[in-house]
């Protein structure tokens, strides 16, 4: 293999009772206590003995109604840790695999944030990252006060001051701040710590964080926004962005897209990583593999496809029959991304509500396919060769089967073809992706922030 050999990133992304919907009932999987953590321990470990980039932990501060037929709609959201707290145990237990977790901008401060997510880096010894969201759900919004979410535009706008302040906060202590000088009793610099004096439109903070400039200096950003706010707060601000893309077509589409509006920002596109979300379902034969796709479908209820298909398009479909074609659907406050996906999925291929129901419970917009290990790791190759991904979030269908059948199957077919590494390159996620670590916003703008300095 050419030592300058384009490789994939590949993660994993960790739905609680695995991500299809029927895969928690799977009789060839144990039964799994979504809050015992031997459960999460096990797979983080899993990924990294295949040399996986990072393991994601996706999160929500809310509950899906659970009268009715809604209920079938609740499972992942049924023992659902919080996902920091969570990555920090799981810090104690990995040594190289990245770890990822999910934080709104709509419901948290920025300090909040940017304060835990230093110290999972710190923890983790550089293996943070944090996925960016801006909450699409009314039933997150009741647990904060408000009747209803903010519409999409406020959302966005307090995400981008959001992330601006986050990331200054992490640069409030420049490098080599802490002295520790028993001598001299002087434990830091205080030229080298600086306040912020933020006055925005959604924020004020004054700074500086309590937590040392972490060790990547900023953990990675993540973002999986596909609108046009989404793509923009991605392109300008995320280091890693995970997308849903049923074809190949549609990933090349988005990675043009979003690497072309990198440059735009005066980013390096090749420090923007794209990796779309997948579902791979391995098996020896492709008859197997159709057999069991066929099979965990079956354990899906009908009512659980239906009323998923409901909230993701943000409209009741409850009076409509399965035979039915999609009426025309509004546009909503929630997913843009996904709803415009899946409306433009039915309308192309003329999919009665039924088929179409059951293919989002799989797999929402993202790209589900079942095939032996050859087959899956054709695809990532095509997908891959043909710039449509830097690589792929795996998002296995139960739990942890489908998880170390990836690993032990498809990891090393690419990585005989050379297209997976065999062993991590750095001590950091951010080493490992191939990013460098950001410039320090106070010492490229000695006049940035207001600096009294009371503690000097």
């Amino acid at each position: 293999m050419s030592e300058t050999q384009r490789q994939m990133i590949l993660a994993t992304f960790i739905h609680n009772s695995g991500a299809h919907p029927g895969g928690w009932r799977w009789p060839g999987a144990p039964a799994v206590d979504q809050h015992d953590f031997a459960h999460y321990a096990h797979l983080a470990q899993t990924a990294e003995r295949g040399k996986m980039h990072c393991y994601f932990s996706g999160d929500s501060v809310g509950f899906p109604s659970i009268s009715g037929k809604d209920a079938f709609a609740a499972t992942d959201y049924a023992g659902k840790l919080e996902p920091t707290t969570l990555l920090g145990a799981l810090a104690v237990v990995t040594q190289n695999i990245g770890l990822i977790a999910t934080a709104s901008t709509t419901y948290n401060e920025p300090y909040n944030i940017a304060r835990r997510y230093a110290s999972l880096d710190h923890l983790s010894k550089g293996r943070a990252g944090w996925n960016v969201v801006t909450s699409a759900s009314d039933g997150e919004a009741r647990n904060f006060g408000r009747d209803a979410n903010m519409d999409h535009a406020g959302r966005y706008a307090r995400a981008e001051e959001f992330v601006d302040v986050v990331k200054t906060l992490w640069d409030s202590w420049e490098d080599g701040a802490l002295l520790r000088d028993r001598e001299n009793a002087r434990y830091f610099d205080p030229d080298k710590v600086h306040e912020l004096a933020h006055e925005g439109e959604f924020f004020k903070v004054a700074g500086p964080l309590n937590v040392a400039r972490p060790p990547q200096g900023h953990p990675i950003i993540v973002q999986a926004g596909g609108s046009e706010a989404g793509r923009a707060l991605a392109a300008r601000t995320a280091d890693l962005i995970f997308t849903a893309a049923r074809s190949l077509e549609v990933a090349r589409e988005f990675y043009t897209d979003m690497k072309r509006r990198a440059a735009l920002f005066g980013r390096n596109p090749d420090h923007m990583k794209v990796i779309p979300s997948v579902q791979f379902l391995v098996r020896s034969t492709e008859e197997e593999a159709r057999r069991a796709e066929a099979e965990l479908l079956d354990l899906v209820p009908e009512a659980l496809a239906l009323r998923t298909l409901s909230l993701q398009l943000g409209v009741d479909l409850s009076h409509l029959s399965p035979d039915d074609r999609l009426p025309e659907i509004p546009e909503t406050n929630g997913g843009k991304w996904v709803q415009e996906s899946i409306v433009r999925m039915a309308r192309e291929e003329d999919l009665p509500i039924g088929v179409l129901a059951r293919r989002v419970v799989v797999s929402r917009a993202s790209f589900s396919f079942a095939g032996t290990p050859e087959q899956v790791a054709d695809l990532c190759e095509d997908w891959f060769s043909k710039g449509g991904a830097d690589g792929f979030s795996l998002s296995p269908n139960y739990l942890p089967g489908g998880l170390e059948d990836f690993v032990d199957e498809v990891i090393p077919i690419l990585q005989r073809r050379g297209l997976f590494r065999t062993e991590y390159e750095g001590a950091t996620l951010r080493e490992n992706l191939g990013l460098p670590v950001p410039d320090n916003a106070f010492v490229v703008d000695p006049t940035l922030g207001r600096e009294p300095r009371m503690w000097a």
